[in-house]
């Protein structure tokens, strides 16, 4: 793991979680259980904190930083998509960012909620729980029903279950020349969204 200690702080993650070799954390950080680092991440606590609660995900190359003398918070179960930044935020539990989202000082965004893929939330914005979140600037559209909540937890899930998977199995190697003929197929663990709403 790139753990870096940053003056007199030492990051703290809990055994279960798992940081990719290619993500950096750095200074005043703490990291709960079953939590997911992707590969790209920057976790900087070198000018306030970070506390990232038990069962959240970080995707690959999402920023989490802050200025100084704040500490950013991501409550337990946040889910921050592909290349999210969140600056001197807090992340209810339980929402998602969407992928490359924007989340900036001061904002809050509420249990339960969900801000869209390339949102710029700004500052001091402060988001009810349970709404979904579009645009930029990020507009309130509707409330988040209970439908998108419990695919949005079945997410989240999986993402739970993955630092165990990428301990138990992840490894470097060198690549095969061409495919097997035994190659697995792979479950599909999560429908989308459009396909969860046509199935019920």
């Amino acid at each position: 793991m790139s753990i870096y200690a940053f003056d007199g702080f030492i990051p703290v993650v809990h055994e279960s979680a798992f940081v990719h070799p290619k993500a950096s954390v750095t200074g005043n950080v703490i990291i709960g259980k079953d939590v997911y680092i992707g590969p790209g991440a920057a976790i900087r606590g070198d000018w306030g904190g970070i506390v990232i609660e038990d069962g959240c995900n970080v995707q690959e190359n999402c920023t989490v930083h802050m200025f100084p003398g704040v500490t950013v918070v991501l409550e337990a179960g946040a889910h921050i998509g592909h290349g999210a930044v969140v600056h001197g935020a807090r992340i209810g539990a339980n929402a998602l960012i969407g992928m490359n989202a924007v989340i900036m000082d001061n904002a809050t965004v509420g249990t339960g909620s969900i801000v869209g893929a390339l949102c710029f939330v700004p500052t001091e914005m402060q988001i009810p729980p349970r709404s979904v979140v579009v645009g930029n600037p990020a507009k309130i559209v509707k409330e988040v029903s209970d439908d998108m909540l419990a695919w949005k937890g079945e997410g989240t899930a999986l993402y739970q279950q993955l630092p165990a998977q990428m301990r138990a199995s992840w490894r470097e190697v060198e690549p095969l020349r061409e495919v097997p003929q035994d190659r697995p197929a792979q479950s599909n663990a999560l429908k989308t969204w459009k396909q969860t709403k046509e199935s019920r």
